[in-house]
């Protein structure tokens, strides 16, 4: 996709978790993938995605291939995880939580945001201070809601 949305959508992509201050709340956004000390597969993988040689002979690939390809990778990579990737590993040993309390040694956050787990998990890090994973849409239709103070984890009923 390259720069697709920013070009074509004026939509801004980013790369890594973003900061924002929103009514006095400092929140980090981020996909969330590959933070952490785990999700070894993921990283693995992205080395593969970003190094510059692949990059190159991928453009090579025909549209319908590389579609293709893109689907093959994503169910494969979801039988290599399994299920374990969709279990609650516990509070203390969630990995993303676990880069949270790292980040707040250094700097404070009311909200951490993030959705590359899939599952929709609230985990209070400190006094003030929470984690949240937004889910999918797809099993627990769930996303997040700010009132203005709180953030929040919510579900869709069908």
């Amino acid at each position: 996709m390259r720069d697709y949305f920013e070009k074509e959508l004026n939509i801004p992509v980013y790369h890594t978790p973003q900061e924002f201050t929103i009514n006095n709340k400092k929140v980090l956004i981020g996909h969330g993938d590959g933070l952490g000390p785990e999700d070894k597969g993921y990283k693995r993988m992205k080395k593969v995605f970003t190094f510059p040689v692949f990059k190159w002979l991928f453009r090579w690939v025909h549209p319908d291939i590389g579609v293709r390809l893109g689907q093959y990778m994503s169910v494969k990579n979801k039988l290599i995880s399994g299920e374990e990737d969709a279990k609650f590993l516990g509070e203390e040993n969630e990995w993303l939580a676990q880069y949270c309390r790292r980040k707040l040694e250094t700097t404070h956050y009311d909200y951490f945001v993030f959705g590359h787990r899939h599952l929709p998990l609230e985990i209070k890090l400190q006094e003030n201070s929470m984690y949240i994973n937004l889910g999918d849409w797809i099993q627990y239709f769930t996303y997040g809601v700010f009132d203005a103070d709180t953030l929040s984890l919510k579900k869709h009923s069908i």
